[in-house]
């Protein structure tokens, strides 16, 4: 037996029309046709599907049971139809998301708020295990948007420049270094240095000052959170380094001084990772848009 979704619309729109001739005109065909398709789906199923010389047309036992699936598969398909014409229409999709930076929740959450009241039809999530095997993750459609100041060349991948950012020095104003104007690689060898719990090669710190020094602090403590990282900062129990988004609101706070790494201006960027593919995607182009612009604004606080 071989069944295909017109037989089951056809024996629905019937049974809904109460005849072939109300029905024809429901499924825009005529009622020649949709007699001899009635006879064919019958010799499919190889018994009657409907009490011949009945007005209105009702259905056998056979049909009846027929009729139950297909209540049951054809709104079914009808809502997956409606999905893929949302998709196809950019309405809808996933944009679920990777961040090797543990610092990006400050302007990632901001922007999320302003991106769900466009899109609420796009599935959001932020997939925190995934965070540093994020770009096979992309590869495998696992995630849809990677966050990463650490672009690589990456086949079926586009980099797409969200802002810059200057890696700042954070301190207690009872710190000696409080007294410096700019801070470099050797200042840190007799310091506690607070950093995220990740590797080094994701830590600013390291890849854009104290590596290629060969400088080490004299101790690092790992810490996941931002607001405890800055509490043991301003208790003069170590010294961090952070974007600059993140101190806005301790720049002017009498328990801390803020100062720029040198002896050079770092300057780094942040950047959002996704597939070829998916970067026209309408809701995609937008999120693009919030993460340059939103983030800013928090720079300038």
């Amino acid at each position: 037996m071989y069944l295909e979704l017109r037989h089951f619309r056809t024996l629905r729109a019937i049974h809904q029309a109460g005849g072939l001739a109300r029905a024809a005109e429901l499924l825009h065909t005529t009622q020649s046709a949709l007699s001899h398709q009635v006879a064919g789906l019958e010799d499919q199923v190889g018994m009657d599907l409907f009490v011949r010389r009945s007005k209105p047309l009702r259905l056998s036992a056979a049909g009846v049971r027929m009729l139950r699936v297909a209540e049951r598969i054809l709104p079914e398909i009808a809502a997956l139809e409606d999905e893929f014409r949302a998709l196809q229409s950019g309405k809808t999709g996933r944009l679920h998301i990777a961040i090797q930076c543990h610092a990006c929740f400050d302007w990632l959450f901001p922007v999320l708020e302003l991106f769900r009241h466009a899109w609420p039809e796009v599935d959001v999530d932020i997939r925190a295990g995934l965070a540093f095997d994020s770009f096979p993750a992309l590869l495998r459609e696992e995630v849809d948007l990677v966050i990463s100041s650490n672009p690589e060349p990456l086949g079926g991948i586009t980099f797409h420049p969200l802002f810059d950012y200057h890696p700042t020095f954070v301190a207690s104003s009872r710190n000696p270094l409080a007294a410096k104007a700019v801070i470099e690689a050797e200042d840190f060898r007799d310091q506690t240095l607070i950093t995220y719990p990740v590797g080094r090669d994701k830590l600013d710190i390291f890849t854009e000052l104290l590596t290629e020094a060969r400088v080490e602090p004299r101790a690092q403590r790992a810490v996941e959170l931002t607001a405890v990282i800055l509490m043991l900062v301003g208790s003069d129990r170590g010294v961090a380094v952070l974007p600059d988004w993140v101190i806005r609101d301790v720049k002017s706070h009498a328990d801390y001084v803020t100062r720029p790494l040198g002896p050079g201006v770092i300057t780094k960027r942040l950047y959002a990772a996704t597939r070829d593919e998916d970067a026209a995607r309408p809701f995609m182009a937008h999120f693009l848009r919030l993460g340059r612009s939103e983030p800013v604004k928090l720079q300038r606080g």
